[in-house]
């Protein structure tokens, strides 16, 4: 996760970067409809980029937030892609929903940024198992 330090604060902004032994998944919404989804492309050992007008101190953080933190060193079990069928503005996003051995952590569009819930999907979501 990235870490802004004036704030000392997630800054959901920047990728969700979770690693898997030697793979890293990466996930990314921006704007209200898009969402970004790679392995192993960004380098978590240079200092993040961020326009530099906005004053931000970024950097890479691997024991934060807690819903990820406490996650750390579990198997994942299953991948479902989460469309939202909730009848308002957010219909059609789709979310990232990832269960580990302790339940779900789905990573969602919170309005031009990464949000993270923790817990079953909400029943708001058409559900596509992946793996």
């Amino acid at each position: 996760m990235v870490w802004e330090d004036d704030d000392d604060s997630w800054f959901a902004d920047c990728p969700v970067v979770l690693e898997f032994e030697e793979e890293r998944l990466e996930i990314n919404h921006q704007k209200l409809d898009e969402l970004s989804i790679t392995w192993c492309t960004i380098d978590v050992t240079r200092a993040p980029l961020w326009p530099t007008s906005d004053g931000f101190r970024l950097r890479w953080c691997d024991d934060a937030p807690a819903p990820l933190a406490a996650r750390r060193g579990q198997a994942l079990e299953a991948v479902e892609l989460l469309e939202y069928a909730g009848g308002d503005l957010a219909d059609g996003t789709v979310a990232l929903g990832l269960r580990f051995a302790d339940g779900w952590l789905t990573i969602y569009n919170a309005l031009d940024e990464n949000g993270i819930e923790v817990g079953e999907p909400f029943p708001q979501y058409r559900r596509h198992r992946l793996r």
